[in-house]
């Protein structure tokens, strides 16, 4: 092709670029091979390599960009500005120097740089370090029916892969003046070398919930690089010990934690979670410990890269329901003013719905939203290599433009069976803040999963001795195939928690009756009030040693009974040494101790940690209870209850004891596997009468949260044992056994 002709390329780059030096170049000069030249020059040229004239707008030498390549690609001459717009009438970029807040050039695109609704120039002799950019739109100014275009109006690109002005925590580079969003062009040449998407058993999955920033933020962390990806990185081998096998991390995309920052009692209050997003392409840049201009992202990337090294997988909690530009008194930086009509859901005078209790609520199910959703996930699996994704308030996303829920929502299905997104997990939050609850109905194509609400609220109302509640606990326990039938969801469509960023930690769930959260400035108005939360006699911490040792053998029972149940598993960052949040459920803005985890208590609460430690090892020793596994030799169910004395299944009102046992083939295949789960819920020891084993089996007790857990201790010397199938379980513990051969 005629690109091997290095004077030809040259001849095409701006006057300023000419000459001997630009001469003795490769043409590729480290953006692209000739082969993929080759490739863009047909796109823009076509195969006869002819040149098509240049045309000059605004001191620029323009031609028509890759219309297909949404957002600002870089390429051999310039740079590639693609954008969308429904009802726009004209679009203008807009190129600023860094960190300034007026544009050094506005470049109007051509009528031949607009095709159907798209926007797409290539502006030569642009080099990405030396400018930010964004865009005006005019077009209809029409509240009434949702068009509210103003042309002085600066707007973020929908696809920018990094925003400007986001570096640092809580401070604003335009020093105080009315804030801009702009973009930034990024390179994207991290090298993923032989890194392969992990595609772990999704039942096997042992999910361990985290915020960035409060992972190791405080200084008890023992990192370097405090409160970001890096410090991630550096906790990689305490992760990796502690047996996890996934990680979530809460919002990554570029958020604002300025938006409703406010002082409280004197302490600065942030949108700290960063459930507001501003900009779905671009990496959160004050994760990052180093500035990373131009290169936005490697460091998320190195962190995923390790992760993987050592069998993590990584999945993103996604935002998809609303944006951070609020309702009709919130800024206009993006959507509202591209195509409000199209991006949001709309009444019919032109207000917005607000089912996310949030402001306003995307349109998720309009073709354009669904394409920039599908592009979003694809970019983040491509780009990033995650590995799943979990939708907060995806009940949203089944709703139709007027907001009443779909049997077939388009943009749910379109994920199931996108290739790209073909193995990745994808996790829903099935419900959202307009009442819509589809826990268990979820529309799923046996391809979603669940954040199990129900397995968290019947497990907490059952662990903390309520009556009437042991039947539910067995559902949730044995896989909840009443909510969730394997022949249409599979196995792995409950996710099963007691804990998340939303709601108590788990040592505050045995520590607080009560919420918390005056120090949030609501006057304790905000957070859920029925977290079915017990503070075991005593509100808040407490000396009394008795308090102490129940509530801490709660925390026990909690993990035991996660871990033994069927479904991925997924826990809160922290639990694991009784981190707190001094009652707080609603931590949204506290960027402080409140939500840090607070790593002086891994000491403190050693013995916590390494219990959580070993039932993550033992969950992985038994595949039964993760899943079915070939029948057991011994012709014992895969699964049977013994509430009290063998197969006894029946509850009651009063029922506070139930047995679960689990039983198939080994993964050796080379014998059986049984599993016995006795959880006592009552505050009296009872007895519960075991079932007989096959012949040269005998029963061994592994667990018993009655007991400090060590190391070397006997457990079976602390349990007591009446013959060969009856023990005693103490009041409010877990005792579990495995079938031993003789």
């Amino acid at each position: 092709m005629f690109w091997k002709d290095k004077r030809l390329v040259n001849s095409i780059k701006p006057k300023s670029a000419r000459g001997t030096n630009a001469e003795k170049q490769d043409p590729a000069d480290g953006f692209m091979s000739y082969y993929e030249m080759d490739m863009a020059a047909q796109q823009l040229y076509g195969a006869d390599g002819k040149l098509p004239p240049l045309k000059e707008v605004s001191g620029y030498m323009v031609r028509p960009g890759y219309y297909r390549m949404l957002g600002a690609t870089e390429t051999p001459f310039g740079v590639s500005f693609t954008i969308n717009s429904h009802s726009a009438t004209s679009c203008t970029l807009l190129l600023f120097k860094p960190r300034e807040s007026e544009p050094y050039a506005e470049i109007e695109f051509p009528q031949n740089c607009h095709i159907g609704n798209t926007y797409s120039m290539l502006v030569y002799g642009l080099k990405i370090d030396e400018f930010e950019y964004a865009y005006r739109f005019d077009g209809p100014y029409k509240p009434e029916v949702g068009k509210i275009f103003d042309a002085k109006k600066v707007l973020l690109d929908p696809y920018a892969k990094a925003v400007t002005g986001q570096r640092n925590w809580g401070e604003s580079e335009d020093g105080g003046k009315p804030f801009t969003y702009k973009a930034r062009v990024v390179k994207n040449n991290f090298d993923w070398r032989d890194v392969k998407q992990l595609e772990l058993p999704f039942e096997d999955l042992v999910i361990y919930e985290m915020h960035v920033r409060g992972f190791t933020k405080d200084k008890s962390s023992g990192v370097h690089a405090n409160g970001t990806f890096q410090g991630i990185r550096e906790k990689i081998p305490y992760l990796k010990e502690l047996g996890i096998n996934a990680i979530e991390l809460m919002p990554v995309f570029e958020f604002d934690e300025m938006e409703s920052a406010r002082v409280v009692d004197g302490v600065q209050l942030y949108n700290y979670w960063g459930y507001n997003t501003v900009c779905f392409f671009a990496p959160n840049t004050s994760y990052a410990y180093k500035r990373e201009h131009n290169h936005e992202g490697e460091e998320l990337k190195r962190l995923i890269y390790d992760l993987k090294r050592n069998g993590i997988e990584v999945i993103l909690d996604v935002v998809f329901n609303h944006t951070a530009e609020g309702n009709e008194k919130g800024p206009c930086f993006s959507f509202k003013g591209i195509d409000n009509d199209v991006y949001y859901m709309l009444t019919p005078d032109g207000y917005y719905y607000n089912f996310s209790g949030c402001g306003n609520v995307l349109n998720c199910n309009h073709p354009i939203v669904r394409r920039f959703i599908i592009d979003c996930l694809r970019h983040w699996v491509v780009e990033y290599r995650v590995d799943g994704f979990r939708f907060d308030l995806a009940s949203i996303l089944s709703r139709d433009q007027n907001g009443a829920p779909m049997a077939n929502p388009p943009i749910l299905e379109e994920m199931a069976f996108d290739a790209v997104l073909g193995k990745v997990k994808l996790i829903a939050e099935a419900w959202d803040a307009g009442g819509l609850y589809q826990v268990g109905s979820f529309p799923s194509w046996s391809r979603w999963a669940e954040w199990n609400g129900k397995y968290r609220d019947d497990m907490r109302r059952f662990l903390k001795g309520d009556p009437g509640t042991a039947q539910d606990a067995i559902n949730r326990i044995t896989g909840s195939k009443d909510l969730y039938d394997p022949k249409y969801r599979g196995n792995s469509a409950s996710v099963n928690f007691l804990t998340c960023h939303d709601g108590f930690t788990l040592y505050d769930l045995y520590s607080y009756n009560v919420k918390h959260n005056e120090k949030n400035g609501w006057d304790n108005t905000d957070g859920d009030n029925n977290g079915n939360s017990w503070n075991c006699g005593v509100e808040g911490e407490t000396s009394n040693p008795v308090i102490q040792g129940l509530r801490l053998r709660l925390v026990k029972n909690a993990f035991a009974t996660l871990l033994c149940s069927r479904g991925p598993a997924m826990f809160f960052a922290g639990d694991e040494f009784c981190n707190t949040q001094f009652g707080n459920n609603n931590a949204y803005c506290q960027d402080n101790i409140i939500s840090w985890l607070d790593w002086n208590r891994l000491d403190e609460y050693r013995e916590i940690h390494d219990f959580v430690k070993y039932m993550i090892r033992f969950r992985k020793e038994h595949a039964v209870l993760r899943k079915s596994t070939k029948p057991a030799k011994s012709s014992l169910p895969e699964i049977s209850i013994h509430n009290g004395y063998p197969y006894k299944s029946q509850t009651d009102y009063d029922t506070h004891m139930i047995g679960v046992m689990y039983a198939g083939r080994d993964e050796e295949d080379t014998k059986d596997d049984i599993i016995f789960v006795s959880i006592n819920t009552y505050w009296e020891p009872l007895t519960m009468q075991l079932p007989e084993l096959p012949y040269a089996y005998e029963w061994k007790v592994v667990v018993n949260t009655y007991c400090e857990y060590k190391d070397g201790v006997d457990i079976e010397a602390f349990t007591e044992i009446y013959g060969p199938n009856t023990i005693r379980v103490p009041a409010r513990t877990v005792i579990i056994l495995t079938a031993e051969k003789i």
